[in-house]
This record gives structure tokens, C-alpha cells and sequence, in this order.
């Protein structure tokens, strides 16, 4: 179950993703959805042609689901969760794991790329 505003290890890793998103494309919005008793601030969301990613909290993880992330190439292999779904795909960061950033923003980058493309 996902877990509201952490400040602990887990609102340092959304920090640092949230700073690589942004890097990775200054144009990408962020809202708060899906906002429930258990979750009271929503689920931080990243937008540009429609979904890129969401970024949720539990207790021993951050959960970075790609909407479309069965469309997308990840030669990195990030994504390491949610495999067996139809559309997306997740990548689970646990506490002390670390992100290759280069990696992730060229994911990012393809996941706007291919939410622009599919907008006519």
C-alpha cells in the first residue's frame, strides 16, 4: 500500500528523480493524482502528451511505473517490475540502490517522444 509524504530515504529518491525528470525534459508537468484516504497527497505524476510516469512510495521501495513502458526500449534493462503487464512497465528502487541517471533520462525522453507521437 502505497504510503503518504515520506521524509525519509524514500522523499530523497522521489527528490532525485523528480530532478532528473525534469532535467531530462524542462517541459514536463508534475501533479498529484489518485489522491485517497491512504494516500491523502495523491501519487506524484509526470506529464507531457499523457502519462510518462508515476512515482509511488512503500514502505521498502519507490515504484517508477511507465505508462507506456512495454513500447519502450530500455538497452539498460531498468525496468525491473510490473514485466509481465500488458502497457507498462516499473522500475522498483529499493533503499540503497542506485539510479543510472543517464539511462533514465534517455527513458524518459523516449517515453515523451513516443506519447507526442502517438498524439495527432
Amino acid at each position: 500500500m502505497p504510503n503518504p509524504a515520506p521524509t525519509d530515504w524514500r522523499a530523497a529518491v522521489l527528490d532525485r528523480v523528480r530532478n532528473l525528470i525534469h532535467q531530462a525534459d524542462p517541459t514536463i508537468s508534475e501533479s498529484r493524482k489518485w489522491a485517497k484516504a491512504s494516500n491523502p497527497e495523491g501519487v506524484p505524476t509526470w506529464e507531457r502528451g499523457g502519462i510518462v510516469c508515476t512515482g509511488e512510495t512503500y514502505k521498502d521501495k519507490v515504484k517508477l511505473t511507465f505508462a507506456r513502458g512495454a513500447a519502450l526500449a530500455d538497452p539498460a534493462g531498468l525496468f525491473n517490475a510490473s514485466l509481465d503487464a500488458g502497457t507498462r512497465r516499473a522500475i522498483d528502487l529499493r533503499r540503497g540502490e542506485t539510479l543510472d541517471a543517464e539511462a533514465f533520462q534517455a527513458l524518459v525522453r523516449e517515453a515523451v517522444a513516443a506519447n507526442l507521437a502517438g498524439k495527432t
